[in-house]
């Protein structure tokens, strides 16, 4: 299986409704795309500065599954969306 982790650090305007939007947007996929096994979507409650604001958690059976949800149309259109209301993210895939 197949682990995919992103951490988002989102703008502060309009934060906690973008938020709302992505959170909502991304647990959607789940019936959108084959590939996409389980996704979890968390959104940080901890004051720290080192928190990132939002996580995501998906499995996948195999990398092929991964790089077609990563091209995925509906999977692009979500992209889109974070990538105009975060500052910052980082990813980690690995084999469980």
């Amino acid at each position: 299986m197949i682990v995919h982790i992103v951490m988002f650090k989102f703008s502060d305007e309009n934060k906690s409704a973008n938020l709302a939007e992505v959170t909502k947007r991304l647990n959607a996929l789940v019936e959108l795309i084959s590939e996409l096994k389980k996704m979890e979507v968390g959104v940080n409650f901890t004051l720290s500065p080192r928190a990132f604001d939002l996580s995501l958690y998906s499995t996948f059976e195999t990398k092929e599954d991964l790089e077609a949800y990563a091209i995925h149309p509906e999977h692009l259109k979500v992209v889109e969306l974070i990538k105009s209301v975060t500052l910052e993210s980082k990813v980690v895939d690995y084999i469980l």
